[in-house]
């Protein structure tokens, strides 16, 4: 079956990396994959001398954009031929999560991939404002590759949950299309404090979720004791050497302080592991 692969890019590394994952993540999948550059560029129209002079920087802009993607065009074609891939170029000038979102509908996209670099400085955010938006604007899986991210063969694919939301059959669905794409183990996580049971709703919620891939999916239920969650999946990725770590956008506890704010400076995973983000 034909899959349609959403890649922004801004040209950096950083974008080159999620393109050069995506191929080999989808390697043996049949795959459209649009490559969309955004300019951030916004064309203001006050009067006619104004309107020449933005007019002129809009076509200069436009014009190194084409020329930039032709190149991208250029070195995937360098890369080895998979004859199941094919590639699109888009450039579009205009907001950038609005076009994010035509794109998926036009082109029926099943996934976007996407690049991510750390931020430096005092308020470090692990993940780039675009990609931000995308992972929490757009109701599109979202691969998320962070900057030192390589790929290797997926075979464990950690699922930190608390168990609090009801796991819906698209969810499902697409965690059960990757793991078979990769032949990828589950590991599903829950991390609380020490003693803290688990309440009926839970259970509920971790049973639902235990029928549905209990016959179909190789998993694993984990529990960790921490006041810290981003410590315990840490510790979780490194003991037992996870490739990709999936969440889902609607649980919001988890979701945030996982992947939006790690403040301890060993934790790596933010850099190290492509996260792919579920919406419901």
């Amino acid at each position: 079956m034909m899959k349609n692969i959403l890649i922004p890019t801004d040209f950096s590394e950083n974008s080159w990396n999620a393109i050069t994952y995506a191929l080999s993540f989808f390697n043996r999948v049949r795959c459209n994959f649009y490559f969309l550059h955004v300019s951030p560029y916004k064309e203001i129209i006050r009067n006619d001398s104004l309107y020449h002079s933005e007019h002129t920087i809009s076509e200069k802009i436009r014009n190194n954009a084409e020329m930039q993607m032709q190149l991208l065009l250029k070195k995937v074609e360098k890369l080895p031929l998979n004859i199941k891939h094919h590639f699109f170029s888009m450039y579009k000038q205009v907001f950038f999560i609005d076009t994010i979102r035509k794109s998926i509908e036009e082109k029926n996209i099943d996934f976007i991939v996407m690049g991510t670099k750390g931020a430096s400085g005092a308020k470090k955010k692990t993940i780039g404002s675009n990609t931000g938006d995308v992972i929490t604007k757009v109701k599109c899986p979202v691969l998320v590759i962070p900057e030192n991210a390589k790929y290797s063969k997926v075979h464990e694919i950690a699922f930190p949950t608390d168990y609090n939301i009801y796991y819906k059959s698209n969810v499902l669905k697409t965690i059960h299309e990757i793991l078979s794409l990769s032949h990828a183990a589950l590991r599903v996580l829950h991390i609380s404090k020490k003693n803290q049971e688990l309440t009926e709703l839970q259970n509920n919620n971790k049973n639902f979720l235990n029928e549905h891939i209990a016959d179909t999916i190789e998993h694993s239920f984990h529990f960790l004791s921490s006041s810290n969650i981003e410590e315990a999946v840490q510790c979780f990725v490194e003991s037992r050497d996870i490739d990709m770590i999936t969440m889902i956008a609607k649980n919001l506890n988890f979701f945030q302080r996982i992947l939006f704010y790690p403040t301890v400076e060993q934790i790596s995973y933010h850099t190290d592991i492509p996260f792919l983000i579920l919406h419901e």
